[in-house]
């Protein structure tokens, strides 16, 4: 009998809090977000405080490209902002994408630390 009374407080202790989570959670405000890596061309410090620049638009959360990987780490929110156009901004800046090839006057403009080809 006394393990039955413990039993029932449990549940509905659980019940309870279970209950009071519920209410205290908002899922209207949480936000979906994809994380994907892909290679941007590039050599320095320059380089890479450029293409995080030109990565980090509105619905982007986190950018951050590694020098020595030459990979670019994005976190974002596809309902804002679609990969395509990040990295068209990216080539936009002198640095190639795996979906697009920065034009050669705005490559040619970069310092000559900057210059990969």
């Amino acid at each position: 009998m006394k393990t039955l009374k413990y039993i029932l407080v449990a549940i509905i202790a659980l019940t309870v809090s279970a209950t009071t989570y519920a209410k205290t959670t908002d899922n209207s405000k949480m936000v979906m977000t994809k994380t994907e890596t892909f290679k941007v061309s590039g050599n320095c410090e320059s380089c890479k405080a450029r293409i995080e620049k030109a990565a980090k638009v509105d619905g982007v959360s986190k950018a951050v490209w590694n020098e020595k990987t030459k990979m670019l780490t994005l976190v974002y929110n596809p309902s804002k902002v679609r990969s395509v156009d990040i990295q068209k901004r990216i080539a936009d800046v002198g640095h190639d994408t795996p979906l697009f090839r920065a034009e050669a006057k705005t490559y040619n403009a970069l310092p000559s630390c900057c210059k990969y080809r």
